[in-house]
């Protein structure tokens, strides 16, 4: 089992923490800070992790976790520390479609970018059609009509007056 996902800065900057196990008062709450094996409630823990150019990948999991295997999923989920910074939500999403509970779900990167590039069209979509001032947010079957193309000002004119102004 995957117990936490870290990634860090070579400043030692925390720029995605994702705990799988509830922490507890008495624990550290930086093991990065300790690299090696530890114990807790009779499970040994391990820290494996993975320089990649300017950002540390540092997964915490128990003896039923290939070393091996979390290395392979850390070149996986490898990304740049731009998209930790400006993208971070969609990072928590590609981690969520990774790991679920500290259980590895999918390593195979065409089926995660399948994933989210319908949750990115999705998001796009619900944002067309509950946004009335949005630029083109009249869709038929999947593709933008130019006749219903409606500007924010005719909106709000529709809106007002009750009739359409054009």
């Amino acid at each position: 089992m995957i117990h936490a996902v870290l990634i860090f800065n070579t400043s030692g900057l925390a720029r995605l923490t994702k705990f799988y196990t509830p922490l507890r008062a008495g624990q550290p709450t930086q093991p990065v800070g300790y690299l090696g094996n530890w114990t807790k409630d009779g499970d040994k823990w391990r820290v494996v992790y993975r320089n990649y150019a300017t950002l540390y990948f540092v997964f915490v999991v128990d003896a039923a976790e290939s070393e091996l295997g979390v290395l392979d999923l850390i070149q996986v989920f490898n990304v740049c520390e731009l998209d930790l910074v400006f993208h971070f939500d969609e990072v928590h999403y590609i981690l969520s479609e990774v790991i679920q509970g500290g259980v590895v779900l999918e390593t195979n990167g065409d089926t995660i970018e399948e994933a989210v590039q319908a949750a990115a069209k999705a998001r796009k979509e619900s944002y067309q059609s509950s946004n009335p001032l949005s630029i083109g947010s009249a869709v038929l079957g999947g593709q933008r009509s130019a006749t219903n193309l409606q500007t924010p000002l005719g909106w709000l004119t529709t809106k007002l007056t009750g009739v359409n102004a054009r």
